[in-house]
Formats: structure tokens, sequence, C-alpha cells
């Protein structure tokens, strides 16, 4: 099984790090920073610490797993995070480099549901599991902690 692990960032600010993806033939949407569990990682938290470094030159201090969801063949974890400071100037990641990958831009949006509904986030469990969360006002407090 492939396992995936993702970060909902929530900044000093109260937004979200939201990396929009824009592929030939394909409309615009939006994605939480993360990828693929490696062999070498020690944990998936690590795995995680290497993708938002790889993605957006960041270092984030994980809250908590948020969310599980599972298919037959992958899983994706997704983690509630603080994040202080990135670089998306600065990213490492493979995939930026990958010749018919599209364009991937980092945005920050508003930490409310107004700002979630603004944006087309994939996969749209994890948007519909952010907006209950929001709504009941448990991220951002959490992730003040």
């Amino acid at each position: 099984m492939i396992e995936r692990v993702r970060a909902i960032l929530i900044t000093a600010d109260d937004t979200v790090l939201v990396i929009r993806r824009t592929r030939p033939g394909i409309p615009e949407y939006w994605v939480l920073p993360g990828g693929g569990v490696e062999p070498g990682d020690e944990s998936r938290e690590a795995a995680l610490h290497r993708e938002i470094h790889e993605e957006i030159a960041g270092k984030a201090d994980i809250v908590r797993l948020l969310h599980t969801m599972e298919s037959d063949d992958e899983r994706q974890l997704f983690y509630l995070a603080r994040i202080a400071t990135w670089s998306f100037e600065d990213r490492t990641g493979p995939e930026f480099s990958a010749e018919g990958r599209g364009e991937y831009a980092l945005e920050e949006i508003p930490l409310t549901t107004e700002g979630l509904d603004g944006i087309d986030l994939k996969p749209e469990e994890i948007a519909h599991v952010l907006r209950g969360a929001i709504t009941a006002g448990s991220l951002a407090a959490e992730a003040s902690l």
C-alpha cells in the first residue's frame, strides 16, 4: 500500500499554505503540501518534515494527525502543523523540474470556510473535514498552542 503524508500548515496569521496546481487540459486545483513516504524515512512524521522541506523549504511543528483517508491501494495521512518560515523559491523537490508536471504555486488562504470555498482543494474529503474543523473552531485553537 502506498502511503502519503500531507500537512495542514497553519501560519501565525491564521492562514493555511496550499499549492495551486496548473496542468495542461485540467482545471486548476489546490493541494496540501506533502507526498509519498519513502523507504528511508524513519517515520511518517519524518517523511512529512522531508516533504515540507523539499516543497517549500520550510520547517513545521507537527501538532497531531487530523485525518486519514484510505482506499484499496493508498493511505493518506493529514497532519495539523504550525509553520513560521518557508521559502517557495528555495524548494528542492524533484517534481518541480520534471517535464509535463505543470505549475506549482504556493498560496496562503484565510483559515476560514470562505477561504476554503474560494479554492478547489483536493481531495474533496479533506476540504470537507477542514470546513467542519474550522466551523467548530478547533484548527486555529490547536495550532496556536
